[in-house]
């Protein structure tokens, strides 16, 4: 429902709960328009005596208006629904910079939370120094609802703050020249980061990234040095740059770090590597990344001077991200060996418990289960700013390897079966049988859809091909050992001294080249 409380009127339902929202495009834009410049967050409907304003006019109100309009004209996406989570509990677990971002995000994507979010975000951005993301917030708001007490700019502060940014850029400056007349290492790198970090607050990323990078040649431990990269993997984060980000994470944790100092980089700089391999699209590595984050990650503190578990993602962000792109990656073995039993990883899993019962539900072949609790989140994960550009994507993955999975011990399935065990909202068995084809296609489903009777068959297996094929590999493989005994024989004799390997189980690793005395590994 939505609860005024003075002026202010607080979302609390979902848009598909209204009779407009499957008929509102018949609507002409004429009635849009009367019905939008009518009805606003701040009006009380005068025909609601309990000072409660309609909740279909409060709903056509938001998604009508010329933003939302527009990106919708522009095949935009917009999230109908509301989210699971709690909006301010979701806010509060980021810092200012990544709180207001994620916060504008949601406010472009879903009605139903965008004024709520804005209402959050503006406050906290002129807590910043950076006044271009405000007023990118007060435009959002006034394309929404130009009524709201906040939609106008606060044209005092930005003024003020833009003084204050031109003053300490200044004195920031005058500082680092002195500096660099006294010729004082220490101090010109420190110098180079204070300016780097009054840049990046102001949002600069480009000067930001050049003061950074300025401090490489004052650098006088590693980890100066490795303090340095983590800044350029975070600028990189934010810009965004994926693959940037992978570069400079690694080279992080590649660095010589004293004991002390060592897990807690090598945690942040984990995490920052998965999160750049999940941007760029590669969800393998990035499963593979996310799983070996040490779960200190949640509790290290600031490094670099940036609160990476605030600032970039938290510790439920870890279990969400790996917990996904191992699903869409990894087969069920590797899921039980490498997920469920890792127990680093169980530590994040526990704060997503749903991931977890996903995961389980799916090395257990319930995979319908496993699909309807992912489907139950598919609007949280809309909303994420980092995985809502590639969920439908990682849940198509997780669709068909579980459609594969489930036909694998069947002769031959009936397309109703497979649509009643992988049900979609108005799914039939043409809408599986075009869904088949397309992963027949592209390779990842080996089989034929019988049309008429509409089954979906297994290939005929060759039983005596197969068994042939497995002698000759088998016979292969020890036609290659015994050239190997061999080789080994005739060097001994040959009085070369031979080193057992240190790692080596079949006897593979013989040195290409020797002379008489040398020893081999």
């Amino acid at each position: 429902m939505f609860n005024c409380v003075g002026n202010s009127v607080h979302v609390r339902s979902r848009l598909s709960d209204s009779p407009f929202s499957e008929s509102g495009e018949s609507m002409s834009l004429d009635q849009i328009g009367r019905i939008t410049h009518i009805v606003t967050v701040k009006q009380l409907d005068s025909n609601t005596p309990d000072g409660h304003l309609d909740i279909t006019d409060m709903a056509l109100a938001v998604e009508q208006s010329p933003y939302f309009t527009e990106r919708r004209s522009n095949g935009g996406l917009i999230v109908s629904e509301a989210p699971k989570f709690d909006l301010e509990s979701y806010a509060a677990n980021y810092d200012e910079y990544s709180r207001v971002s994620r916060l504008l995000n949601i406010a472009r994507l879903c009605p139903p939370l965008a004024l709520d979010a804005l209402r959050l975000a503006i406050p906290t951005s002129k807590s910043a120094k950076d006044t271009q993301q405000y007023l990118d917030l007060i435009k959002l708001l006034h394309s929404i609802n130009p009524d709201d007490d906040m939609a106008s700019v606060d044209d005092a502060w930005v003024e003020k703050t833009n003084k204050l940014n031109e003053h300490e850029t200044e004195r920031l400056e005058h500082e680092l020249r002195g500096y660099k007349n006294n010729l004082i290492k220490e101090s010109i790198r420190m110098g180079q980061e204070d300016l780097g970090t009054h840049f990046l607050n102001m949002n600069r990323l480009d000067q930001a990234t050049k003061a950074y990078q300025k401090m490489r040649e004052f650098c006088t431990t590693p980890k100066h040095i490795a303090e340095m990269t983590l800044k350029l993997a975070y600028i990189n984060m934010v810009t965004p740059n994926w693959i940037a980000a992978v570069s400079t994470a690694q080279k992080a944790r590649s660095l010589t770090l004293r004991p002390e100092d060592k897990p807690r980089f090598d945690s942040v700089s984990q995490a920052c590597t998965g999160l750049g391999y999940l941007g760029s699209g590669n969800y393998g590595q990035a499963a593979h990344a996310f799983l070996a984050v040490d779960p200190s990650y949640a509790t290290v503190g600031p490094v670099a001077n940036i609160d990476f578990s605030r600032a970039v993602m938290t510790a439920n962000d870890i279990a969400v991200y790996g917990g996904l792109c191992a699903l869409a990656s990894m087969n069920r073995q590797q899921l039980q060996d490498s997920v469920l039993e890792n127990a680093n990883f169980r530590n994040f899993l526990e704060l997503e418990p749903h991931i977890r019962r996903a995961i389980s539900f799916f090395c257990g072949a319930k995979y319908s289960q496993c699909l309807a609790i992912l489907e139950a989140y598919r609007t949280d994960y809309l909303l994420d700013i980092v995985l809502g550009p590639h969920i439908n994507m990682l849940y198509h993955l997780i669709r068909s390897k579980s459609i594969v999975q489930y036909f694998v011990p069947f002769s031959q399935v009936t397309l109703s079966a497979l649509t009643e065990a992988f049900p979609r909202p108005g799914g039939t068995p043409q809408m599986m049988e075009n869904e088949l084809v397309d992963m027949i296609q592209r390779g990842i489903l080996d089989a034929r859809i019988d049309t008429v009777d509409q089954l979906l068959i297994a290939p005929p297996k060759d039983s005596r091909a197969d068994a042939h094929r497995g002698v000759m590999e088998t016979a292969e493989e020890v036609e290659h050992q015994l050239r190997l005994k061999l080789f080994r024989i005739n060097m001994m004799q040959a009085g070369l001294e031979i080193q057992s390997p240190k790692s080596n189980k079949s006897g593979k690793n013989v040195a290409s080249s020797w002379g008489p005395g040398q020893t081999l590994g």
